[in-house]
């Protein structure tokens, strides 16, 4: 269960996610954006070559992994939450992922990039 977990993750939030970001840096109109950070963001994407484009996508998707890497890390327990006393616990039907969803995670990551 874990590992489907893992890749669901992955697949939701990392591959659609980025897909969905491509899709919406290709085809929003600046002038319909009133968000200045999203602004500035069609702006820089506008100004890249498509190399560069897909560089960027790459370092979109970098944070993407990191972020949820440390997210699991502080559900699972293997990393501690600044400021907060409180523990999270995470259960899989019913199953404690105690120390093990960032690392299955991680895990999961270096295999599909090999």
């Amino acid at each position: 269960m874990k590992e489907i977990f893992i890749r669901s993750l992955y697949k939701t939030i990392v591959q659609e996610g980025k897909n969905e970001y491509k899709e919406l840096l290709d085809n929003t109109n600046i002038e319909d954006v009133t968000d200045k950070y999203w602004i500035s963001a069609l702006q820089l994407y506008g100004n890249l070559t498509e190399d560069k484009k897909e560089e960027l996508m790459g370092v979109i998707e970098l944070v993407m992994i990191d972020t949820i890497s440390s997210m699991l890390g502080i559900i699972d327990g293997s990393s501690t939450l600044n400021g907060c006393d409180t523990e999270p616990k995470l259960y899989l039907d019913n199953i404690d992922t105690d120390n093990e969803l960032q690392d299955l995670f991680l895990e999961y990551i270096e295999e599909i990039e090999e």
